[in-house]
């Protein structure tokens, strides 16, 4: 891997140095600190790429998911990147009979992101989020920032300041 990586930490974003996402402005709005890590100059893709390339342990990386319900209601899941969604935990997580992952080519009209730079922030309308339990248990995360190759890497306790979610067991 190309290893091309930039780091900047909160309140040191210029126009220099990297675009500000929209996930970027709530966390800076809401003073919720920040390390910003943009791999894009690299050739990570998968979840584990990225932690890989960021030197960081896979199971503080996650990945946005988000699914259609029995009810045409849409949901948003967080996951590590070392698992995968089960969709019946995740369809009980919210109340559903089943859930289904919505198809590429709906992710920008729905959320506002492309494949592969989706963020639980800053999506277009809100939709009901639900993070994987095991987020719970390290101190810090890093999310996409919604942008393919950029990552924040925020405290897991600052979450909740910025992200509306409930925790559930959702992987297998």
């Amino acid at each position: 891997m190309l290893a091309s990586i930039l780091s900047v930490k909160y309140g040191d974003l210029d126009s220099r140095s990297m675009e500000k996402t929209n996930p970027v402005r709530i966390l800076e709005k809401a003073k919720v600190p920040y390390v910003l890590h943009d791999y894009s100059g690299t050739d990570a893709i998968a979840g584990a790429d990225v932690a890989s390339i960021l030197g960081e342990d896979p199971k503080e990386v996650f990945k946005t998911l988000v699914t259609q319900g029995k009810s045409d209601k849409y949901y948003v899941f967080v996951v590590p990147v070392t698992h995968e969604l089960d969709l019946k935990k995740a369809a009980a997580s919210v109340g559903e009979k089943s859930v289904v992952m919505i198809p590429s080519k709906e992710l920008l009209p729905l959320t506002g992101y492309i494949h592969g730079g989706c963020s639980p922030l800053g999506m277009k309308r809100h939709l009901r989020t639900v993070v994987d339990e095991s987020a719970s248990r390290n101190e810090r995360i890093y999310i996409s920032a919604g942008k393919v190759g950029l990552q924040f890497e925020i405290a897991f306790s600052d979450l909740s300041k910025v992200l509306d979610y409930t925790l559930a067991d959702i992987v297998r």
